[in-house]
């Protein structure tokens, strides 16, 4: 079996340089797949070539992830809206006017805003371990709950572990049945962009935006029902 081929490009959205990965024939049913903490459209290599047999596949790195670019945070906005925005304008530029939207982590509260924003582009949402309710936010969350009420250096500090290479390792391990089946380069890429000059910070002030989600949560849990997991099928239909 031939596989179909990834091509890897960049270009310039706002002024900021976005990388992503494309594959399938333009033409044909679009699916964009948004990725979560802390990984990028890397996370996403085995499934792109999967669908592109049938769907134009675009798989965009966030801003200050992968091999997008990284500005400082005097030149850019971190946060959830604009992510949204950035992927947004992405996909115009590349005169997509329709698309399934598979989304997990920073990528699901990413694809929400898109689909509230713009309910008719979107033919379908697949959803991967994206959160739009506040019963989803268990013990795990009571760290963040706390740098979100309270954004001083004591708080803020109790976050760095998460964004250590065992905080990363935790990503991919945790509740795993057999570690031997996950490749231990997928979370030392990860790791090795985390590391980044700067990246750090960065990542702080997202963590610390992820608030503004949580007020939208009525929404993006409506939006969720409206478009349930049959709407799949909507997504190889124009």
């Amino acid at each position: 079996m031939t596989w179909p081929v990834t091509y890897h490009r960049t270009t310039s959205v706002a002024g900021v340089n976005i990388f992503y990965r494309e594959a399938g024939e333009r033409g044909t049913p679009v699916v964009v797949l948004l990725h979560g903490f802390p990984s990028s459209s890397h996370m996403y290599r085995n499934l792109i070539p999967a669908l592109a047999d049938r769907y134009h596949v675009i798989a965009p790195d966030l801003p200050g992830f992968g091999l997008s670019e990284m500005p400082s945070s005097s030149d850019f906005e971190y946060g959830i809206a604009a992510f949204s925005n950035v992927i947004a304008s992405l996909l115009e530029q590349l005169d997509v006017e329709r698309y399934a939207l598979y989304v997990m982590d920073y990528g699901s509260p990413t694809g929400f805003r898109m689909a509230l924003a713009h309910p008719d582009r979107v033919t379908a949402l697949i959803i991967q371990n994206g959160n739009a309710y506040e019963e989803g936010m268990g013990d795990f969350w009571a760290p963040r709950r706390a740098y979100w009420a309270d954004n001083g250096p004591a708080n803020r500090d109790a976050m760095r572990p998460f964004l250590s290479l065992d905080g990363t390792r935790f990503q991919y391990l945790t509740g795993s049945k057999d570690e031997a089946r996950i490749d231990p380069a997928s979370w030392l890429y990860d790791q090795l962009i985390l590391d980044r000059p700067g990246s750090v910070e960065i990542q702080l002030d997202i963590i610390y935006d992820y608030r503004s989600n949580v007020a939208l949560y009525p929404a993006f849990s409506d939006l969720s029902a409206r478009t349930s997991a049959s709407d799949a099928d909507s997504v190889g239909q124009e």
